[in-house]
C-alpha cells in the first residue's frame, strides 16, 4: 500500500513559499489595472482556482479510466479525492469570480455570459458526484459507476471549454489565449507564479487527504487482524429473545 505522506513536508514548504511569493507579487509589485484598479488583483486568485479546478476534474477522469482498466480500487479512491478537491477549488473560483463581477459589472452574476454559466454547469454536474457515489452500497458497483461518471464528466470539461472559447458574445475578459494573451510582462509573471502556487496547493491537499484515508484503511485492516479470532467466533445467543 503506497505511503502518500512521503515527501509531504518538503511539498508543503514549497507550496507555502510559492504562495507567499505570489501574494507578495500581487500586492506589492505588479501594477494596478488602469481601468479596474485594486479589485483587478483578484484575477490572480480567481483564474488559477478555476483552471486548477477544471484540470483536477480531468485528472479525476483519467484516474477513473485507470480504475476501470486495472480494477485497482486505489485508482478509484484517488479519483474520488481529486474530484472532491476540484469541487472545493471550483467553489472558491466561483465565489472570487462573483466578487470580481460585482466590483466590475455591478452585478454578482451575469446569465448571458457563457464562461460563467458553463463553469456553473460543470460545478453543478460534479456536485451530484458524491451523492450519486454514496447512494450505491456495494463497493464494487460504487467504484465502477463512479468511475463511469468521472470519465463522462471529465470528457465534458474540455468540450465545454472549447465551446465557450468559440462563443461570439461574451463580456468576460479574454486575457489568456493559446498565444500568451495580452498580459504585460509583470502581470504574466505574477499570474504564472500564482497558478503554480494554486496547483501546488491542490497537489499538497490531495496528498494530505490521500495519506489520511490510507492511514484510516491501514488502521481498519490492523484492527481486523487483531480481532480476527473474535470475528471467527459464532455469535452468542441470549437466553431470551429481545424485542
Amino acid at each position: 500500500m503506497p505511503t502518500y505522506g512521503k515527501g509531504l513536508r518538503g511539498l508543503s514548504i514549497l507550496t507555502l513559499t510559492t504562495i507567499v511569493v505570489a501574494l507578495t507579487l500581487v500586492f506589492f509589485w505588479v501594477p494596478q489595472d488602469a481601468s479596474q484598479g485594486f479589485i483587478q488583483k483578484i484575477f490572480y486568485i480567481h483564474v488559477p482556482l478555476a483552471i486548477v479546478s477544471l484540470c483536477g476534474f480531468v485528472f479525476g477522469g483519467i484516474l477513473a479510466v485507470m480504475h476501470l482498466r486495472t480494477g485497482d480500487r486505489r485508482y478509484d479512491m484517488r479519483s474520488y479525492v481529486a474530484i472532491h478537491m476540484s469541487l472545493i477549488f471550483g467553489v472558491g473560483g466561483l465565489i472570487t469570480g462573483s466578487i470580481w463581477a460585482k466590483a466590475s459589472w455591478g452585478h454578482w452574476w451575469v446569465w448571458n455570459e457563457p464562461t460563467l454559466v458553463s463553469f456553473l454547469i460543470v460545478l453543478l454536474m460534479y456536485a451530484t458526484y458524491t451523492p450519486f457515489r454514496f447512494s450505491i452500497e456495494d463497493p464494487e458497483r460504487q467504484g465502477r459507476y463512479a468511475s463511469v461518471f468521472a470519465i463522462v464528466a471529465g470528457a465534458f470539461v474540455p468540450l465545454n471549454f472549447l465551446a465557450v472559447r468559440l462563443a461570439q458574445q461574451y463580456v468576460h475578459p479574454r486575457v489568456l489565449t493559446l498565444t500568451g494573451g495580452n498580459l504585460p510582462g509583470p502581470m504574466r509573471l505574477t499570474f504564472t507564479v500564482s497558478l503554480i502556487g494554486v496547483a501546488l496547493l491542490f497537489v499538497t491537499l490531495w496528498k494530505y487527504e490521500m495519506a489520511a484515508k490510507n492511514a484510516r484503511i491501514q488502521m481498519r485492516t490492523l484492527r481486523r487482524r487483531l480481532l480476527g479470532d473474535d470475528d471467527l467466533r459464532p455469535p452468542q445467543r441470549s437466553a431470551a429473545p429481545t424485542l
